[in-house]
């Protein structure tokens, strides 16, 4: 079993556990209640500087333990002062130590739009993330089978918010892009494996196009990376591990000004 299918699996498992409390018409009934979801794509259309999606992350499979942030609504605050353009919030438990709590928090502290990133594979999921405040949804096309992905993607659309769907070979930019995507992601991190490639984003870029906003996610340390990922043409770039290790406010406007 690859970890990418390990994390889904697990992810199933934790969202029927949480079924059996709050069982489906209940979390339709609290999506349909949620205030209505912010236009993330207004947020993070292209610009002359490169816009930051800064991620409130824990731990990782591949690195372990990152920071205890003990309070994910602060340091989503200090991302918003630091001139994020959203934030993203781990919500899987068993390896990233998040939760659909920290997501509430987190969109009860900021005005940005706020993306639930788990591994999506069922309706309830989708519902889960509006209901509690969500304004994007993390589709992982590796994850997904194609017919799968489509309906999760219109589900999305239909709650009002917006999928990032990311991507990690051309074949999965074209299946991105055949479900009418508009936020196409590259993770330069193999979800098999969990090697990087900081030059997967490069290769893939011109296979996207410049209608659709063009997201660069991983292997980012420092402004040199940020950089990196703009001359090769990403119009947002998504960052966590560098800014839950170091000052939040300091690294964003230095990667914000790469």
């Amino acid at each position: 079993m690859s970890l990418l299918t390990e994390l889904v699996a697990g992810a199933l498992t934790d969202a029927e556990a949480r079924r059996v409390d709050l069982p489906l018409s209940a979390v339709e009934r609290l999506a349909a209640e949620a205030p209505a979801p912010l236009d993330a794509l207004d947020f993070l259309r292209p610009a002359d500087k490169v816009k930051i999606i800064a991620e409130v992350k824990r731990s990782s499979p591949s690195r372990g333990r990152l920071a205890d942030i003990p309070d994910p609504a602060a340091l989503a605050a200090s991302y918003e002062v630091g001139g994020a353009s959203a934030i993203s919030v781990l919500t899987e438990e068993r390896r990233f130590l998040g939760s659909l709590q920290d997501l509430r928090d987190v969109r009860d502290a900021v005005s940005l739009p706020v993306l639930r990133k788990d591994f999506i594979a069922e309706p309830y999921q989708v519902f889960e993330a509006r209901a509690a405040g969500a304004d994007l949804v993390l589709l992982i096309v590796a994850a997904l089978e194609q017919k799968q992905l489509a309906e999760l993607f219109a589900l999305v659309s239909e709650l009002g918010m917006t999928a990032l769907v990311e991507t990690h070979s051309a074949d999965e930019v074209e299946r991105a892009l055949d479900i009418g995507a508009q936020l196409v992601g590259v993770n330069a991190r193999d979800l098999a494996t969990f090697e990087l490639d900081q030059e997967l984003f490069g290769r893939l870029a011109d296979g996207i196009p410049g209608s659709v906003i063009r997201v660069a996610e991983s292997a980012v340390k420092t402004a040199a990376d940020v950089a990196h990922y703009r001359r090769a043409g990403a119009d947002v770039v998504l960052v966590g591990e560098a800014l839950v290790t170091g000052d939040p406010v300091a690294r964003l406007e230095e990667f914000r000004n790469a």
